[in-house]
């Protein structure tokens, strides 16, 4: 059993359980770890390639092996805030079997952005690891 803050009655906010596969046992991860990087994984994924919102949670879903599933109201709420901004762009794709979609694409401030974001994602995991790991 793992002892965290949430075993030992302290509850800090919300809390997801993601499955470790490695090792078999639950693991407690704090939701406002991964909040605060929303948006560039979805730049990221817009920068591949021109998505649709089922799309892109479903890519997230895939690529976590099922440990991050995006609730469709904050996808959106995301991607709104993003078009917003001037990051991404939208358009109404061909119709398929269930209608038109709304596709996303990375504009050119979008693609600084999401290179700002990255360069302080390598930051701060060289912080984190700095003053996480243990000392040798």
């Amino acid at each position: 059993m793992i002892l965290n803050a949430f075993t030992l009655g302290l509850g800090f906010g919300k809390i997801k359980h993601v499955k470790s596969f490695k090792e078999g046992c639950f693991y407690m991860i704090h939701s406002d770890v991964i909040r605060g990087h929303l948006e560039t994984i979805i730049l990221k994924l817009i920068l591949e390639k021109d998505m649709y919102g089922y799309e892109i949670s479903k890519c997230i879903k895939e690529r976590t092996n099922e440990q991050f599933v995006i609730k469709e109201a904050s996808l959106y709420s995301i991607v709104q805030r993003l078009e917003k901004k001037g990051l991404i762009s939208s358009y109404m794709g061909v119709k398929t079997h269930g209608g038109k979609r709304r596709y996303y694409k990375i504009t050119a401030l979008g693609k600084a952005y999401y290179n700002e974001k990255i360069v302080e994602w390598h930051n701060l995991r060289e912080i984190l690891e700095m003053l996480l790991e243990e000392s040798k």
